[in-house]
């Protein structure tokens, strides 16, 4: 019985270039615009939720019907430049979530087609090397290796 293959795809060579040559503009016009931040500073600025962006919203809002209500100390020049592109970037996180998603879906599938066509390769060979199939037992005890006891039992009993 032919085993389920749960996706078949391909890249054409120019297909890969032209995508590779994208990811390389993006990372380009990234240059000085990004940043990395460690562990510990992601916990120590956290992450505005949607509450908080409904208070960022309205405060802008009112900053801009009441400029004099702003304080001294408030660059509202600045304010306006990181909500604006926080928008702006906001918008491009979201669709690189999703390809990046669909890029993880895709190779999901694809391990699992791979490793359930390697398994059957395996049995194969556990199986030719039983029957002495010449050449079959030292492949069959290579990958034997490879499989430890709680794996080998499990790869056991699914056959």
């Amino acid at each position: 019985m032919a085993l389920e293959n749960l996706i078949s795809i391909d890249f054409s060579k120019e297909e890969l270039k032209e995508l590779d040559h994208h990811m390389a503009g993006i990372q380009n016009i990234f240059k000085g615009k990004t940043v990395n931040i460690t562990p510990e500073q992601r916990k120590q600025y956290g992450s505005i939720g949607n509450h908080n962006k409904l208070i960022v919203d309205k405060a802008k809002r009112y900053m801009e019907q009441h400029p004099n209500w702003i304080p001294r100390f408030l660059d509202k020049e600045e304010f306006d430049r990181d909500h604006k592109t926080r928008e702006q970037v906001e918008s491009r996180v979201q669709l690189l979530d999703n390809l990046s998603q669909q890029l993880l879906d895709t190779k999901t599938l694809l391990d699992h087609d791979n490793y359930t066509n390697a398994l059957s390769f395996y049995r194969m060979m556990r199986f030719l090397a039983g029957e002495n199939e010449p050449g079959a037992k030292p492949v069959y005890e290579d990958m034997k290796v490879l499989f430890n006891k709680s794996s080998a039992t499990r790869t056991d009993e699914t056959e």
